[in-house]
């Protein structure tokens, strides 16, 4: 026995008893063939997982993409989380129904004034009891602050004061305090008339009319008006009665009586007729002052009551009244646009200031004029700037 033959001997004999598995290759590799079809079919199966990792992952995923600004490739909103988009699209649908509704509205508000006034002007133009007015020339300048200033005429045609203007006034409209203001001039004023010389302040309308009237303003105290409005007395009546046919609410200062109207002092209505007689008496110890007050009062007065809804309805007619009765230059347009906002504002009452103002005059006498107010111009014209401008 060769040396390699006893190792082999003695190997055999000492290894165990127990038998053992051989290792065939070539079996081990064809039943791995016959397996591997079953374990590729399960391979390619979508593992399975526990509900709850299922949807923590999901949540997780959710959240991943929410912080980096991704998207599920869906236009559906990730669930849990509500849809702010409709949301939005019904606020904007609501706005949208507003506004047109609201042009709507605006729309036949202008189209019922326009109606009304044109209605008034016409019933004005149609009056046979009264003179037709011609509108005059009249070279408006609108004012510094960009106000614009409405010189207003009251003309009473009685015996000595034919053609002279009884009542002078200013009327302030869109000025910087944004309400409406009124400055009274006394009649009695002796200023210097662009063209005539020294005279009464109301003889500028005999000489020239409205215009000239506008140059004296200016000349004397600094003060620009761009339109101008002139009613007489009979025209006034029909305004005020049109305007307010139960009458005017008002509490007379003092008792009075003028051509045959009787005034108790103290709360009562009055009509267009009686109102008149109120705004136009004079004759105490207080003169022209007395009336000045009395006429912003009236004008105060009228302003407060607009704030009736039946009233403010009747403002668009009664305006084209206004404007049939009187001698005007104001534009048709202005009117109706500022005319019922002008009415609004004033229902709180209209600031005013009577000019000459307090400390700024004297009375005297001309030999051509009579009795006068001798004034200040500049102080006055000082007043005048601080009040329009205030």
């Amino acid at each position: 026995m060769s040396r390699v033959d006893r190792y082999k001997h003695i190997h055999e004999k000492s290894r165990p008893a127990e038998h053992k598995k051989t290792f065939n290759p070539r079996k081990s590799m064809g039943e791995h063939r016959e397996e591997e079809p079953e374990e590729l079919a399960e391979s390619l199966q979508e593992p399975v997982y526990e509900d709850s990792y299922t949807e923590d992952s999901r949540r997780s995923e959710r959240r991943h993409q929410t912080d980096s600004g991704g998207g599920n490739g869906s236009d559906q909103p990730p669930r849990g989380k509500k849809d702010k988009k409709p949301k939005k699209k019904r606020k904007k649908s609501k706005t949208k129904r507003f506004f047109k509704w609201l042009v709507i509205l605006l729309i036949l508000l202008f189209a019922y004034s326009t109606v009304m006034f044109l209605k008034g002007k016409s019933a004005a133009e149609h009056d046979d009891s009264l003179p037709q007015e011609k509108v005059e020339t009249f070279n408006g300048v609108k004012s510094s602050n960009g106000a614009k200033n409405i010189l207003i005429l009251g003309s009473d045609t009685r015996g000595e004061d034919a053609g002279r203007a009884d009542t002078i006034m200013v009327l302030q409209l869109n000025g910087p305090s944004k309400k409406p203001k009124l400055i009274s001039f006394m009649r009695d004023t002796f200023v210097d008339i662009p063209g005539v010389g020294p005279n009464k302040i109301n003889a500028a309308y005999a000489y020239g009319g409205a215009e000239l009237v506008r140059e004296t303003l200016k000349q004397n105290f600094n003060l620009d008006t761009k339109y101008y409005a002139k009613v007489d007395f009979q025209s006034f009546e029909k305004i005020v009665d049109s305007m307010f046919p139960k009458g005017v609410k008002i509490d007379a200062e003092k008792s009075l009586n003028l051509d045959g109207v009787d005034i108790e002092k103290g709360q009562q209505v009055m009509d267009g007729h009686v109102l008149l007689q109120y705004a136009r008496f004079r004759m105490d110890e207080e003169g022209d002052f007395g009336r000045v007050r009395r006429q912003q009062q009236v004008m105060s007065a009228v302003m407060s009551q607009m704030k009736n809804p039946m009233t403010l309805l009747r403002t668009p007619e009664s305006l084209g009244k206004l404007v049939g009765y009187m001698s005007t230059d104001v534009p048709v347009s202005f009117m109706l646009t500022n005319g019922p906002s002008l009415l609004i504002k004033g229902k709180a009452g209209v600031e005013s200031l009577s000019v000459p103002v307090p400390d700024s005059w004297n009375f005297g006498e001309s030999s051509y004029a009579g009795s006068i107010l001798e004034v200040d111009e500049q102080k006055n014209a000082d007043a005048i700037e601080k009040f329009l401008n205030e």
